[in-house]
């Protein structure tokens, strides 16, 4: 993930002052990462484009109210969140998650040795899997906590549950990704109750 330096603090200075070019310059700086958020979070190529499409407009609509209380990339990655709830929420009123894409999430930290980076894309294929399978409300969680390091109360607010909410579903979503990645020989898988309600 880009991280907020001298040059992307300038950029954002200078996009709120109206500097169109900035603000492209952002974007590019920026896409990879807000794509493969949008992407981890839906699951879908297509609706991961739509998403980065409406965060970066609604970033750029909302630059003049940017404050600076927090990194530019930890408040975009909390729209682009925002977006991809949404989206989620369209998605499951007009069609069925497909559990099955072929199309791998770019490694940002290749490993110079194939076998390792082969070993490294089969894992991470594997948890790309993992992850579409949970439910949306589990995976906005752990991705955004785990993936983005965004702490408890920000996903709370991002995704309107309490912060105890988030927590536990992160749990739940963390033993949902062991049990998937590395079940033990004999583990029952429980079912969750009242799993709906958190």
């Amino acid at each position: 993930m880009p991280q907020e330096i001298g040059d992307l603090t300038e950029l954002v200075s200078a996009a709120r002052d109206g500097d169109h070019q900035a603000f492209d310059e952002l974007v590019r700086v920026t896409y990879q990462d807000t794509y493969t958020l949008a992407y981890r979070l839906t699951g879908d190529e297509e609706d991961a484009r739509d998403v980065v499409q409406e965060s970066y407009l609604r970033a750029y609509r909302g630059l003049k109210r940017f404050r600076g209380d927090a990194q530019f990339t930890t408040w975009l990655y909390r729209i682009t969140a925002n977006c991809a709830s949404t989206q989620l929420g369209k998605r499951s009123r007009h069609r069925h998650d497909e559990l099955l894409d072929d199309s791998p999430i770019a490694d940002t930290n290749p490993d110079v040795d194939p076998e390792a980076r082969s070993d490294a894309s089969a894992l991470r294929e594997r948890l790309n899997v993992a992850l579409r399978e949970l439910p949306p409300r589990l995976r906005a969680v752990v991705v955004l906590r785990d993936v983005y390091d965004l702490p408890h109360e920000a996903i709370a607010a991002e995704l309107g549950i309490s912060e105890s909410a988030a927590k536990v579903r992160l749990h739940r979503a963390r033993r949902k990704l062991r049990e998937h990645l590395y079940p033990l020989r004999g583990e029952p898988v429980q079912e969750e109750r009242g799993a709906r309600a958190v």
